[in-house]
């Protein structure tokens, strides 16, 4: 019989912000996309892709010796980047209960930006599109039934396995992407303990 990974510790928005506001915050990575940090972010959270720090998890977790918190739209983002980090020994990693949305409706403080849409709104869109256009082509040319067929087997592998290949792709395009967004820039700003700063 297989077990099951160990389920991220989490910390809800409340608990989160007695921490800042006592002086004892954690490191806060946000994981969602450039565009959608941009959007709205924790004042003083690091904006660290959750692919980029898939890939160099390694490099990071040299520079991420205290407790850190990781936050993405509702937390299936931050949980994979905590299954990531802790896989290179990390400990004293949580994920934010409900992600900036919990954060967000607790009215905790947020530093606005240019609103973009979130990564799973773009997701529905390209997905769902992609079904009505071969559902409709569908009609003369019956095998393009099989594209919406594929699209949804796709987004069910999705949410068995709680990853997104189609929310991996669209986060590599160039709207999801942010200048800062690149490993030197991040490492940079965890080793000075400069955060990313606001973008309007």
């Amino acid at each position: 019989m297989s077990t099951s990974p160990t389920a991220a510790a989490t910390l809800d928005a409340a608990a989160l912000c007695e921490l800042i506001d006592s002086g004892r915050a954690p490191r806060v990575l946000d994981v969602r996309t450039a565009a959608e940090f941009e959007t709205a972010h924790i004042p003083g959270s690091y904006n660290v892709p959750l692919d980029m720090l898939k890939e160099h998890r390694a490099e990071l977790r040299n520079h991420l010796d205290e407790d850190v918190v990781l936050v993405c739209r509702s937390g299936a983002r931050a949980t994979q980047a905590e299954q990531a980090l802790a896989q290179t020994g990390l400990p004293n990693l949580k994920v934010l209960d409900g992600g900036i949305l919990a954060w967000q409706a607790a009215n905790a403080p947020v530093n606005q930006g240019k609103a973009r849409w979130d990564l799973e709104r773009q997701v529905r869109l390209v997905a769902g599109s992609i079904v009505l256009v071969s559902v409709l082509v569908s009609v003369a040319v019956p095998g393009a039934k099989w594209v919406a067929g594929f699209i949804g087997a796709g987004l069910t592998f999705a949410a068995v396995t709680n990853t997104c290949a189609m929310g991996m792709l669209l986060g590599k395009l160039p709207y999801n992407r942010g200048a800062s967004c690149d490993l030197d820039s991040i490492v940079g700003q965890l080793r000075d303990g400069t955060p990313t700063a606001s973008r309007s």
